[in-house]
């Protein structure tokens, strides 16, 4: 076919021309290594930092960490509430870190406040850590499968964050 020229380098020694060279045989390797998918192995998590204000809400089978303002809910596999951040709606996840403010409920199998977190709001969890210092107004209910409960129809016994009207059940 075609041959490079190679206006540098001495020319190829006899019986040298047929034989393929090392760096020419690669040439598919670069499309290989970029995979325009995502990989099939541990994704970044997404990070909405701190001078970020979202209004609406964010569903995601991946991982978020929060750093600004979030008005709306969110559901995600691991959510991660920065020191800065102020959310204002429900959290639904496997695993919930808070060290900044949530205001509405928190619902996951693995809560855990942080010394920095501020919550108001009802946590409905499977496994809860708060430390030392963390502030928190609202209260606390064990459930095997907290993340199930609030997407269906919720039974009638709670109202959280009622309006100030009261109602019968």
């Amino acid at each position: 076919m075609f041959s490079k020229s190679r206006i540098n380098e001495p020319g190829p020694k006899a019986g040298e021309s047929d034989k393929p060279k090392a760096p020419e045989a690669p040439v598919s390797k670069p499309s290989m290594e970029f995979t325009p998918s995502a990989p099939k192995g541990k994704v970044a998590a997404s990070v909405l930092s701190a001078d970020l204000t979202v209004v609406g809400n964010l569903r995601t089978t991946g991982d978020i960490q929060v750093e600004g303002t979030v008005e709306g809910d969110i559901r995600a596999h691991l959510l991660t509430v920065g020191e800065t951040a102020t959310i204002r709606g429900e959290i639904v996840a496997d695993d919930i870190v808070v060290n900044g403010r949530v205001i509405g409920r928190v619902r996951g199998l693995k809560v855990r406040l942080t010394s920095t977190a501020k919550v108001e709001g009802d946590i409905i969890h499977k496994t809860i850590a708060i430390e030392s210092g963390a502030h928190f107004e609202g209260s606390v209910q064990r459930q095997d499968d907290p993340l199930s409960t609030g997407r269906a129809a919720a039974p009638a016994s709670r109202i959280v964050q009622a309006p100030a009207s009261s109602e019968d059940s």
